[in-house]
């Protein structure tokens, strides 16, 4: 098995509170009660997995300036502000207009309403105007947006409670979503081969996927690949059997020796893997004509399910796009697999969906299938395959789709993997039931000019892709 690529930073959290200083010597408490909330969302946010670089309570423009100058030396990935109470507008722009990333503003109720009758008993109205202003998070906030908004910056809501279940929801999806751009923003992506002649949807803008999301992007050929594979050793070669074995259900119609050619394949793509760094691959070769390039090619598909499995998507056919959307669903701890229309099912109105070639056997219903194929539909060579169907329950269908404005945007359909009846041919087959029908569905997802691969992954996680999109300001479209 291949190792795991890069190590990656942290992913860096910021949060500050927002208050007004003139505050504190009127109201006697205000000022360490507001902090104590500010303390309440930074463990919740600690909590999501991130390092929090909590700067407390800023209430002045001169702490502003610092807070914006902790910040940057920090490196964090995303701003969490919280308005805890009313402040100056000032004490923002200085925080995040230099360092410019997308900010949370959190308006967050101490609870669901002010204790009106116990407060207007008090009887002193300092007192009173005191408890008012620990509710008074809401106030400063059209303010704020209106000076973010004029200045460019990306901001985004969350309202509600600091007891509300849905409100610490929200905000780890936001966690979720910064990490997976974290990670997307340090990924390299190797590609190796070429692409498939004449499928003219997958091409690919590299500059823009750089642009884009981050990451590096790095060439590799495949007789790098073959000449690897030549020098895998007997012991290794017999390692990498075992892991097939305890992995996948061999078919007894699988000969040993194509297991080992499959196992010495692996071998050699687990150190390619580890010699570039590599946390995703989109590759494609016909190898005709060099021996060595053939049979490496049509040896690749359990070793590049492993790698699947194991955080490093493989997308087939040299779908960059595909690649891209495989990693960010793996990422988001959803699976990832290649996937497309294989064929509609009127009478039971679903959708079956599948590919040749590497699957995501963390996804699976029920254990992976090893078959022998005597030839690969549509490609050069013969070997083993995989055979599998993405587990039954809720899943999510994700596309990285290049726009004709040179732009990227995501696409998403949120679905049910269902059982029943499906080709046993040696390869990924799904059947999957959307809320809109199977009709509507396609043509939906069609007009807007995906390619025909897409990821599939576990679990509906739209909400998800779409804060991701919103924090790298990518246009997300939910088709269901």
């Amino acid at each position: 098995m291949a190792k795991q690529y890069n190590e990656m930073p942290p992913l860096r959290v910021g949060l500050f509170g927002i208050g007004l200083d003139t505050y504190w010597s009127q109201f006697d408490g205000l000022q360490d009660r507001l902090t104590g909330y500010v303390d309440l969302v930074h463990n919740k946010l600690k909590d999501f997995g991130a390092e929090v670089i909590n700067l407390g309570l800023v209430d002045n423009t001169q702490k502003a300036f610092k807070a914006g100058d902790d910040f940057r030396k920090a490196d964090v990935d995303i701003i969490f502000l919280y308005a805890t109470t009313y402040a100056l507008s000032s004490t923002v722009l200085p925080v995040v207009r230099k360092i410019n990333i997308p900010v949370i503003i959190l308006n967050l109720s101490p609870s669901g309403a002010i204790d009106y009758q116990s407060v207007n008993q008090l009887q002193d109205r300092v007192k009173m105007t005191g408890e008012w202003l620990a509710f008074c998070g809401s106030c400063p906030v059209p303010e704020v947006a209106s000076v973010l908004k004029s200045a460019g910056i990306k901001f985004h809501q969350i309202t509600g409670t600091l007891q509300d279940e849905s409100v610490w929801t929200k905000a780890r999806e936001w966690v979720e979503a910064a990490k997976v751009a974290h990670i997307m923003s340090r990924n390299i992506l190797g590609l190796m081969g070429n692409y498939y002649s004449g499928m003219l949807d997958i091409y690919s803008n590299l500059r823009l996927h750089c642009a884009t999301f981050g990451g590096h992007m790095e060439i590799i050929e495949v007789d790098e690949l073959s000449g690897l594979r030549e020098r895998v050793t007997a012991d290794e070669i017999s390692r990498k059997t075992d892991e097939f074995k305890e992995s996948f259900q061999i078919e007894p119609d699988c000969a040993p020796a194509e297991l080992d050619r499959a196992a010495q394949t692996a071998v050699a793509l687990d150190k390619l893997i580890n010699k570039y760094q590599l946390g995703s691959l989109a590759y494609y070769h016909k190898g005709v004509g060099v021996a060595a390039n053939e049979n490496t090619m049509s040896s690749v598909i359990l070793g590049n399910s492993l790698l699947t499995a194991n955080g490093i998507p493989v997308a087939g056919e040299y779908e960059v796009k595909n690649a891209q959307a495989m990693k960010i669903m793996d990422s988001f701890g959803a699976g990832g697999s290649f996937t497309e229309y294989y064929a509609m099912d009127f009478n039971d109105d679903v959708v079956l969906m599948g590919h040749d070639g590497p699957c995501h056997p963390r996804i699976a219903e029920g254990k992976i299938k090893v078959k022998p194929l005597k030839v690969y539909h549509g490609k050069v060579g013969e070997g083993l395959s995989v055979e599998m169907s993405v587990a039954h329950g809720d899943v999510t269908l994700f596309s990285v789709v290049e726009t004709p404005d040179g732009k990227i945007s995501f696409l998403i359909a949120e679905a049910e993997s269902v059982p029943g009846p499906i080709l046993e041919i040696g390869n990924t087959n799904s059947r999957y039931r959307f809320p809109i029908g199977a009709i509507q569905f396609v043509e939906k997802w069609n007009e807007h000019g995906p390619a025909h691969h897409c990821a599939v992954g576990r679990g509906h996680i739209a909400s998800k892709i779409k804060k991701l999109g919103d924090l790298l300001g990518i246009t997300t479209v939910v088709v269901c």
